[in-house]
């Protein structure tokens, strides 16, 4: 795999990346002289390889700039949530020893609030104009020379869980080689998978401080192929994008396919997408007759995959054997699969249990936290990121759940997915959570949180329609007890359904009503 500055060499009008809706391109020279240039910067500010930086900045042509600065200069660069606030931001930088930060005057309150609270960060930059206490990094890198560093080493990333069952970790995964041109195994595998080359045309519409997002883009640029990154996801000028540059890969999550279906019949027809050779989709187990229709609308284009930011394995699985294994996430394409009980014990074929990956790939650390490093593994070297599911006979794993969300009912595991998945079907719903809320007998009962497409479905009238509805397809085990409406539920931009901020928030009102009872 070519480092992208050795396309630069090559084919150095070609455009690394266009910004989907400026229209803004950046070509594989102009990125290697601006990389080299913060690259420069770094060492001119004392920065080596293996210091840690921090960065909070929504999708923009300066993001991938810093991030391949960075890699050449061999630093560890961790991407912050844009939808972080100042408290939580604070943790990640300090958990990182971030000596540098750099914001966007896009999110300058929360990069101000950071700046003043900050007592380990020693160089504040914007992109986009500058606050004080703020140096320009357009300006400050300008001064710097195009030419490479003398001491190029790989720096690689250090992303942060989203803090959904709990505080943020900080996943490490070391780099293969000192080398800039060695990309992460998982992504060249990936790679080799999804077949990347120089031709590809790769639709990016999620947020780049997302471990997919960033990393495919960065195999792209890697092969010397040409990305177009969304500044944001809208399920029509998605579809426009691929028509307009023809599209041969894109990267979603199963929130995306959902909304994009939801759009009228006439507005999907109107774009064309048949330049896509691989609709690779993760993150959450996609409800079965969403991709059903996708794969129906797009053709056998749409592939799946199942991994995590720890990198400890990778199931894969396209169109012609989902149609035949529905509901799966494919076979084991790196590391050795395994399910596990509560025990220890590996369970059989069929059985439900914690999903664990064995081999040499399985070899992260979360940062400065060994207790939840050693919790991650068991005794015998494999790993686990919590989530749970069982293979068929022939090998396909199927997820159901976070092991922290499973909800348990009488003494019944219930999987909220398997509801979610159902219920999102419905032709009044944009989205929904499942999950569990105490219950004085039974532990605990299931909840439905919905967010309807026309906020004036939100009656009585239309939770007792969905509810009847969902009776005809699912066990009375597993029926929701109860379902109420939300405007908007708490989802990031990556398409991740903060559920633990609606169980928390439940979780207290049930408190205060006992509180109240007393």
């Amino acid at each position: 795999m070519p480092h992208p500055s050795v396309t630069a060499e090559t084919y150095p009008h070609k455009p690394a990346f266009i910004m989907g809706g400026s229209g803004e391109m950046v070509t594989y020279a102009e990125l290697d002289e601006r990389s080299n240039q913060g690259a420069q910067l770094f060492r001119s500010l004392g920065l080596k390889a293996g210091d840690h930086i921090g960065m909070m900045l929504e999708n923009n042509r300066q993001f991938m700039e810093i991030v391949w600065a960075a890699q050449r200069a061999g630093l560890i660069f961790t991407p912050v949530s844009t939808h972080l606030k100042k408290d939580e931001t604070q943790y990640i930088l300090d958990n990182c020893g971030a000596r540098l930060f750099i914001g966007s005057h896009a999110l300058a309150d929360v990069a101000e609030q950071v700046r003043a609270g900050s007592t380990g960060v020693q160089h504040f930059f914007m992109v986009g104009g500058i606050r004080p206490g703020f140096e320009s990094w357009e300006e400050a890198t300008d001064r710097q020379p195009r030419t490479r560093i003398e001491d190029e080493r790989n720096g690689v990333p250090m992303l942060y869980s989203s803090g959904t069952t709990g505080q943020p970790k900080g996943v490490f995964v070391p780099p293969e080689s000192d080398d800039v041109n060695t990309a992460h195994p998982l992504v060249e595998s990936m790679g080799r998978a999804f077949g990347f080359s120089d031709e590809t045309v790769y639709l990016s519409p999620a947020p780049l401080y997302h471990a997919a997002p960033l990393h495919y883009n960065m195999m792209v640029m890697f092969q010397g192929g040409t990305s177009v990154i969304m500044e944001k996801f809208d399920p029509e000028q998605a579809l426009a994008l691929i028509e307009e540059h023809r599209a041969t890969h894109s990267q979603w999550v199963p929130i995306m396919f959902i909304r994009m279906l939801k759009l009228p019949q006439e507005v999907r027809d109107r774009y064309d997408v048949s330049s896509m050779q691989f609709a690779i989709h993760a993150a959450a187990p996609c409800p079965v007759e969403v991709k059903e229709k996708m794969i129906e609308g797009w053709g056998p284009v749409i592939v799946e995959y199942y991994a995590a930011s720890e990198g400890i394995g990778v199931t894969i699985i396209d169109s012609k054997n989902w149609l035949a294994h529905k509901g799966s996430v494919g076979p084991a394409l790196v590391g050795e699969l395994h399910i596990v009980d509560d025990d220890g014990n590996e369970l059989p074929p069929g059985e439900v249990g914690t999903i664990y990956f064995g081999g040499q790939q399985a070899r992260f650390k979360y940062h400065d936290e060994p207790e939840k490093t050693a919790g991650a593994y068991n005794e015998k070297g494999w790993a686990t990121t919590g989530d749970v599911g069982y293979v068929d006979e022939e090998g396909y794993l199927y997820l159901t759940d976070r092991k922290n969300f499973m909800i348990i009912s009488g003494g019944v595991n219930i999987y909220p997915q398997e509801i979610e998945n159902l219920i999102i079907n419905h032709d009044k719903v944009a989205d929904v959570a499942v999950f569990g809320i105490p219950h004085e007998e039974f532990g605990e009962e299931v909840k439905a949180v919905v967010e309807p497409i026309n906020w004036a479905d939100a009656t009585d009238e239309t939770a007792f329609e969905i509810m009847e509805w969902l009776r005809e397809r699912i066990s009375h085990i597993k029926m929701p007890k109860s379902l109420d409406f939300h405007e908007k539920l708490p989802r990031a931009d990556t398409g991740k359904l903060y559920k633990r901020h609606l169980i928390d928030d439940y979780r207290s009102r049930h408190a205060q009503d006992r509180e109240d009872e007393h």
